[in-house]
């Protein structure tokens, strides 16, 4: 994993959004329904070449796939584990039921979820009823191949592929096989083992997406601040399960809190969870830092000591408004942690992906999301020419 050596290097965290006719198919596919092969695999080639042209032209040096062959950051996985079998889930009244967040702010998430069209009937659940096993071998060689094929067209320093981490995957689904919750996700564990390890074989770098490990503060409105730390220490040893034998500096850790837009006062303060995250066997963490609730937490690393060669991926633009970042103000945020934990230890990101879900109506604008990158690389030129005594 390259450190900036010589200048402030930009990524983000993965997903983009999809174009309508590959949404379209990914609907059908998920959901069973009849779709061409050959229609599907064409627009995701396309698709994937396009977005990664398009991240290297806005100046993004690290880039991902967009994760255009997936419908979900975590729902892709249904069809890449075997073990499950699906049920009718109760009605469910909108999101983040049962959270510290809808307790305080009932009327706005109701709103919330008129306004965008979120469904609050009857859901499909996947219960666990037998062993769990990775089947997802082919689905993943043809995200690796139409991402390296895209890669031969266009001139970057780096490419990274998300995976969803255990501790998501345990949350989408239900334990009727194991005898206890510690063995469910251990189980899940080795089964995504074989992804993390693959995409590393292919000469990529893993990032592992898991926003559980913060969210479940929040979600969880009796648990305590040291009752979610513990909950976390666990997920976090067997994250590091699934990460055996995968080089630490290869791998790419994020965490962020789910909301995109809302009033977000149950975020976990990093300075509760920051010494978990630094557990995780990564080379880099990646967080969020450009959202009003999330800021002023670049303090939190005054007093936090970032391992040796490791590296920090703030979020220094946000998923979580159209207005694009003024450049001279990323390049603030970016010097912040710089002046802190050295210039070679910090990566330009975003506070989260752009479109975790395969949806026609992303809640920040596709044409917002290049000009954001384009703030980003500026503020990055920027920051550079501050930290490297060029301006």
């Amino acid at each position: 994993m390259k450190h900036s050596t010589d200048r402030i290097l930009t990524t983000f965290v993965g997903s983009l959004a999809r174009p309508v006719g590959l949404i379209e198919m990914l609907k059908a596919k998920d959901s069973g329904q009849p779709y061409n092969d050959q229609s599907y695999d064409a627009l995701l080639r396309d698709a994937v070449a396009d977005v990664v042209r398009r991240q290297a032209e806005a100046g993004i040096d690290i880039v991902s796939d967009g994760e255009q062959g997936k419908p979900g950051f975590i729902t892709y996985v249904g069809e890449r584990l075997a073990g499950f079998e699906p049920r009718t889930a109760p009605a469910r009244p909108g999101p983040w039921v049962g959270s510290r967040e809808l307790r305080d702010f009932p009327e706005y998430y109701e709103w919330y979820s008129q306004s965008r069209g979120v469904s609050i009937g009857a859901a499909t659940s996947l219960v666990c009823t037998a062993p769990i096993v990775y089947k997802g071998h082919e689905m993943l060689q043809r995200d690796i191949e139409n991402f390296k094929a895209a890669l031969k067209q266009v001139n970057v320093e780096e490419a990274f592929m998300p995976a969803s981490s255990p501790t998501n995957i345990e949350a989408q689904r239900k334990n009727e096989y194991y005898p206890s919750e510690e063995a469910f996700l251990y189980a899940i564990a080795d089964a995504m083992h074989e992804e993390y390890n693959a995409i590393v074989a292919a000469g990529l770098l893993l990032q592992v997406d898991d926003p559980r490990l913060v969210t479940y503060y929040n979600s969880t409105p009796d648990s305590t601040v040291e009752q979610c730390r513990k909950w976390a220490e666990l997920r976090v040893e067997a994250l590091n399960h699934a990460l055996k034998d995968v080089p630490p500096e290869k791998v790419r850790f994020h965490t962020c809190y789910s909301i995109n837009i809302g009033p977000r006062i149950h975020d976990m303060a990093l300075k509760d969870i920051v010494d978990i995250m630094l557990k995780v066997n990564a080379g880099a963490y990646s967080f969020e830092g450009a959202n009003p609730r999330h800021q002023h937490e670049w303090r939190v690393w005054e007093t936090v000591k970032l391992p040796p060669g490791k590296i920090l991926i703030p979020g220094v633009i946000t998923h979580c408004s159209n207005i694009v970042e003024h450049p001279e103000f990323i390049a603030e945020r970016i010097v912040k942690y710089a002046e802190i934990v050295g210039r070679e230890n910090v990566i330009a990101g975003s506070d989260c992906g752009f479109s975790s879900q395969a949806t026609p109506d992303p809640e920040i604008h596709p044409t917002v999301v290049w000009a954001k990158f384009k703030a980003l690389a500026e503020g990055a030129r920027l920051a550079s020419d501050k930290l490297w005594g060029r301006g």
